[in-house]
């Protein structure tokens, strides 16, 4: 999470001018008949942005004006779809603002880094391992969880550090140049949460997963491709 003092304001403009259309796209195509009429469905989303909230405050803030703490949005966008995936977290960071630990001019920067870069990975992922339509549950597990979000981690921080570095108001650290061997205590970090996650979803919960296909991974009877 990056702070408004280290932003430009043409770069807290452009972050706003990408994410109010994705909130705007969200609301668009939310299930809210499905929504309302489920209240299963309710508790499940008002849980995980709850869930969501308490993994964003367990963070370090640094004097920098840079905060670092897991991301998770590969699981909720995975557990909730993509629309109410970018809702829950938009909820989220209202309420992060308004207990001061965001803030409003930077919603938009942060809201591409957290949720518009992770929810379109995890969304690529997820299409990409329907469309190949493997038997194998640990095929989804693998892709549109461990692989998705090191992918996603990877391009947040890649996005985050290029504004930065553009922007010029934030000052550098020595050690920038070695700063391909700390991505692994970030990525695996974050794949590792948010993998296992999934994977006991999978395991304990597959209905509450609205992108994970039950019919074929766990119904469907095996076969036999050598006969």
């Amino acid at each position: 999470m990056i702070s408004a003092h280290v932003l430009s304001t043409s770069s807290q403009v452009f972050g706003w001018l990408l994410y109010l259309p994705l909130l705007a796209w969200a609301i668009w195509r939310a299930p809210w008949l499905e929504l309302i009429s489920d209240v299963r469905r309710q508790h499940l989303l008002g849980g995980t942005a709850l869930a969501l909230f308490v993994l964003w405050l367990v963070r370090r803030d640094f004097d920098t004006g840079l905060s670092f703490h897991f991301v998770g949005m590969t699981a909720v966008t995975l557990l909730l779809d993509w629309p109410l995936a970018v809702l829950a977290a938009a909820l989220v960071q209202l309420g992060l603002v308004g207990l001061g630990k965001q803030d409003w001019s930077a919603m938009g920067v942060n809201g591409v880094l957290l949720i518009l870069i992770p929810v379109a990975v995890t969304e690529a992922c997820a299409r990409w391992v329907e469309h190949k339509q493997p038997r194998n549950l640990f095929v989804y597990i693998f892709c549109s969880g461990f692989f998705a979000s090191a992918l996603a981690t990877l391009l947040c921080i890649a996005v985050g550090l290029s504004i930065l570095l553009v922007d010029g108001l934030f000052e550098m650290p020595v050690w920038l140049e070695d700063f391909i061997g700390y991505l692994w205590l970030v990525i695996f970090p974050e794949a590792f949460i948010n993998g296992m996650l999934v994977t006991a979803l999978v395991v304990f919960y597959p209905d509450w997963l609205e992108t994970f296909n039950r019919s074929r991974y766990l119904a469907a009877p095996w076969k036999d491709e050598s006969h």
